[in-house]
């Protein structure tokens, strides 16, 4: 009997993979292909994409070329990406403007304008504050990071871009729409444009005040189509290029928070996974609607559907490697920074560093402050600040685990860990101590998000129930938290959130927009 196969492809900010993927979840083949990023000290952050497509093609073709899987067997196309993005395009769906991704923040200034009033709160005005929340179960971030944002940064700043803008899409269904030339957006991937009522699961729409107060029309919107459903075909000049069959299927596309959520196999309510990645987050499906505003996180529509689940994020997770090594210049790559860390002692000789490189989401809505090394000494060795940058993004997952468990009103052990740091034994382990938790290694973690997309892909196929593909995520490794070890963090932990309430108020005055 043929097997079946789904094309899973993985649009991360450093470029995409692409992977055949089993109906059990395991990988059979996968390609990566690097895509470049545009970064500029005013909070631009753009990608080309056209780059991205000419990426995942190069990155598909390999793949189907390995020749491991025959192509007739490979039934769907399953995208996850980046999320809470903007790409412009026109009428006929091709790109107005560079992508705007989810590290850009130059939409800030215009969000007073968008969230605030008369009178306020935190930057709200109350009485929006509660509509958004109500029906939306979050509010547009003040940093302007969120698509809101990018939509009005390009109407203030780059208008005519703004103009020839037919619609605003999300990165993944940007993709799906150049896989399938129907333009759609899921229950799930439109979420973070803050537009939709979400309170019944099963019809999903826009919200007409919302979309009002945005100053934006619903045509400029993608229409919405739920979670987990059938999109069409593949174009056959793509499937051609790709070195595909006809008649293979596009499922709805995915943010890649969402697809972790369902790759990390921790399927069940308050079930945690943290995923290390370019970014970083705490998350688990939850019973219900409900919002924590105060630390910016909510519950948002599951690509599972009819599920919620808990939404937050960290600008920089595994990031701080990547930028230890290409910015820095400190380590050439994981496995020299796991050597370097491994020959510091525990706390890094009370050197801490703190990751906020890019701001920071979760558990504070803080754009403007930054990171750096912290306590440094003559005797300060290049081994302490490498292993510092480990134990910098642990504390900061720690903060994040605080404030989930107070949403979830229960302690989270056995956390699944997913993406590519969590193949650093030794983060894992660090994890583990930081966190008091015990840190289960899921199998080929950085796939996850891949297996993710595929799962998808075999939900809305109707080829797998939830139970299914629970049980096809294998955990590869558990990291018990170290006694020793946990009673030295703890009070490194209690100064890396006093160093942000030292440095919030510094961070502002320098990296505020009226700043020099």
């Amino acid at each position: 009997m043929a097997s079946e196969y789904v094309l899973a492809i993985d649009l991360g900010t450093g470029g995409p993979k692409a992977a055949l993927v089993d109906l059990d979840g395991a990988i059979a083949a996968s390609e990566f292909e690097p895509t470049p990023l545009d970064i500029e000290g005013d909070g631009a952050a753009e990608q080309d994409p056209d780059a991205w497509w000419a990426a995942i093609t190069a990155a598909v073709q390999r793949v189907v070329a390995q020749d491991v899987v025959p192509v007739e067997e490979v039934v769907a196309v399953s995208i996850t990406s980046q999320w809470s993005g903007t790409v412009p395009v026109d009428a006929d769906g091709k790109h107005v403007y560079p992508a705007v991704i989810w590290m850009d923040s130059r939409g800030a200034p215009y969000m007073k304008g968008l969230v605030g009033g008369p009178v306020n709160v935190q930057g709200y005005d109350p009485r929006r504050l509660r509509h958004w929340i109500s029906r939306t179960g979050g509010v547009p971030s003040q940093s302007g990071k969120d698509p809101l944002g990018h939509i009005l940064f390009l109407r203030h700043e780059r208008p005519d871009a703004y103009r020839a803008a037919a619609r605003f899409l999300e990165p993944c269904d940007y993709l799906n729409a150049r896989a399938t030339g129907r333009t759609v957006a899921s229950y799930d991937s439109i979420v973070a444009h803050w537009l939709t009522d979400n309170r019944d699961l099963s019809a999903v729409d826009y919200d007409p005040k919302l979309v009002e107060w945005s100053g934006l029309r619903q045509d400029q919107l993608p229409p919405l189509v739920p979670s987990a459903s059938v999109v069409g075909e593949l174009l056959p000049e793509v499937a051609a290029s790709w070195g595909l069959g006809p008649g293979v299927q596009v499922v709805t596309a995915t943010g890649d928070v969402h697809s972790a959520v369902v790759g990390s196999g921790a399927l069940g309510d308050y079930e945690g996974h943290l995923y290390l990645g370019t970014s970083s987050w705490l998350s688990c499906h939850v019973p219900g609607k409900r919002s924590d505003i105060l630390h910016n996180q909510t519950a948002l529509p599951s690509a599972v559907p009819g599920r919620y689940f808990l939404a937050n994020e960290h600008e920089v997770g595994a990031g701080a490697l990547l930028w230890l090594q290409e910015q820095a210049g400190m380590v050439a790559d994981l496995d020299e920074a796991n050597e370097l860390a491994a020959r510091a002692p525990v706390g890094s000789n009370r050197v801490i560093f703190t990751p906020w490189l890019n701001g920071e989401r979760t558990p504070v809505d803080d754009h403007t402050i930054r990171g750096g090394w912290n306590n440094l000494s003559v005797t300060t060795n290049r081994a302490d600040l490498v292993r510092s940058v480990f134990e910098g993004v642990a504390y900061n997952s720690r903060w994040l685990l605080d404030v989930v468990e107070k949403f979830a009103k229960q302690p989270m052990d056995g956390l699944n860990l997913i993406g590519g740091g969590a193949l650093s034994d030794l983060w894992c382990q660090i994890h583990a101590d930081v966190c008091d938790r015990v840190i289960r290694r899921v199998a080929q973690p950085q796939h996850a998000n891949t297996r993710g997309a595929a799962f998808v892909a075999w939900l809305a196929l109707g080829r797998r129930t939830l139970d299914d593909l629970r049980r096809s995520v294998t955990i590869e490794a558990e990291f018990h938290p170290d006694p020793a070890a946990t009673a030295a963090y703890q009070p490194l932990y209690r100064e890396f959130l006093k160093i942000y309430k030292a440095h919030k108020p510094i961070h502002a005055r320098l990296n505020g927009h009226d700043a020099p």
